[in-house]
């Protein structure tokens, strides 16, 4: 199954992330596993610059905005 990462404070920015990759998810008829990851230490083991993140089997693919829809599933299909 597909681990999707949520990496923020829990700030509105982080919300919108978690439900943009959930109704992409969605869509795409995949399976995954979301989990919100707060703890700074954590994030930063990402080499974030800013959050949100997006994080998908470990890897990050989205920083510092919210991306479409589209682009999620793009990422989602690869991964």
């Amino acid at each position: 199954m597909l681990t999707v990462k949520i990496l923020g404070s829990g700030c509105a920015n982080c919300k919108k992330l978690e439900a943009v990759a959930r109704e992409a998810a969605s869509q795409a008829g995949i399976e995954a596993d979301f989990v919100k990851v707060t703890d700074m230490q954590a994030i930063m083991a990402y080499d974030l610059l800013s959050t949100p993140g997006l994080v998908l089997n470990d890897k990050l693919v989205s920083s510092g905005r919210i991306p479409t829809v589209a682009e999620v599933q793009g990422w989602l299909a690869g991964a």
